[in-house]
């Protein structure tokens, strides 16, 4: 047992490290938070029932096993699937001498540490706004006897859930069972053949609490964004200022040829020339998204509903996704809510919703990498 504790103290230093690792998956990826975010703190009322080392199975719910305690624990998330947390439990209990509850109450208190697994963070992507989580834990500690004054090491296992009331509170219920050496108890008399691998050889406690959980600090994780987008959109906008540096040149050289070839119009008669030209802009979307993914994009896009409006031009939003991910069908209804998302933002700035034009293109793969295919783009017709 004591090998054991001396691994789980090593998980527990590891954990640090394993908060840095990513999968591909966006919905599994969070970005890093600082040390002192996602504590939380816990203050439970336990019901415990004992069995001694060498005693049978047996109900849990007589009256001469089972006591009340209560538990406070803290704790941090490293990252949404993985966590440690400090438990201290303090019993009125029973020590299973015999069937009067009267005359075996013994007193002890069990501090462990203990490794979290929320699988529904692991199994189902991290959400901030989910119900109930469901969560594993192991870990080991010390424990003292205070009516036998006696210490003796532990280990525990158990599974937690909790249920969000609000970012800051969750009602949790935790079932655990624990583990001591035998001489943690008064004491069942066994021989020297004992089965140290079976666990009726020792003394245990099957745990039921009930309490509160208190986020504190920083209480998410924040979702990693779609880094082929961002490039896409550094792209898109260093490719729209060539465009229109391009456009420039051409209306520079336009002029110059107009000044060689100067004729002077006719007096009294005025001529005006009026030409309407910009670059298509790109919007830009993550994974199965029809949320634009970055504000930003909206700025170039208002440069063209601007220039709509002060022209009565049309303005034409098609809709991309890629076609590596989802159905053709599932592809061609994103890419239609792409484009009516950006169809919003321009109605939003003023553009008169008979002057936009929606185009769904459904699943393509035009633009390299992939993850560029995940735009709307917009020009001016």
């Amino acid at each position: 047992m004591k090998k054991f504790l001396m691994v789980l103290a090593l998980a527990s230093v590891s954990v640090a490290g394993m908060a840095q690792n990513e999968t591909p998956e966006l919905k599994y990826s969070v970005a890093t938070n600082s040390f002192w975010s996602n504590w939380f703190i816990q203050a439970n009322v336990v019901g415990s029932s004992f069995f001694e080392g060498g005693e049978k199975w047996g109900s849990p719910f007589k009256g001469y096993r089972t006591n009340m305690g209560a538990s406070v624990a803290i704790g941090k998330w490293f990252t949404p699937g993985l966590g440690l947390r400090t438990k201290l439990t303090g019993i009125w209990g029973r020590q299973i001498l015999s069937q009067d509850k009267e005359t075996n109450a013994m007193k002890y208190w069990t501090l462990n540490e203990q490794v979290l697994f929320n699988l529904s963070n692991m199994f189902c992507g991290y959400s901030d706004t989910r119900v109930w989580n469901f969560i594993p834990y192991l870990g080991g500690g010390i424990s003292r006897n205070m009516t036998q004054n006696t210490y003796s090491m532990g280990l525990n296992f158990g599974i937690l859930n909790t249920w969000r009331l609000s970012k800051r509170v969750m009602i949790n219920l935790d079932l655990s069972l624990g583990a001591h050496d035998e001489d943690f108890g008064a004491g069942i008399a066994t021989d020297g053949n004992i089965k140290r691998w079976k666990l009726e050889n020792y003394d245990r406690e099957l745990n039921a609490e009930v309490g509160l959980t208190f986020n504190l600090g920083k209480a998410t994780f924040n979702k990693v964004p779609d880094v082929d987008a961002i490039k896409a959109l550094s792209e898109s906008q260093i490719a729209a200022l060539n465009a229109q540096l391009a456009d420039a040149n051409a209306e520079n050289a336009r002029l110059n040829n107009l000044i060689k070839n100067h004729k002077c119009p006719e007096a009294g008669k005025t001529v005006t020339v009026k030409e309407v030209a910009a670059a298509p802009v790109s919007v830009f979307f993550n994974l199965g998204s029809a949320k634009i993914a970055s504000k930003k994009d909206i700025v170039n896009v208002q440069a063209l509903a601007d220039l709509a409006k002060a022209n009565d031009k049309t303005i034409v939003v098609t809709g991309y996704a890629d076609s590596k991910t989802g159905s053709a069908n599932f592809n061609q209804t994103l890419s239609e809510k792409r484009a009516n998302a950006v169809k919003a933002e321009l109605v939003k700035m003023g553009v008169a919703e008979s002057k936009i034009e929606v185009k769904a293109a459904g699943g393509v793969n035009d633009i390299n990498p992939f993850a560029y295919n995940r735009r709307a783009v917009v020009e001016v017709k």
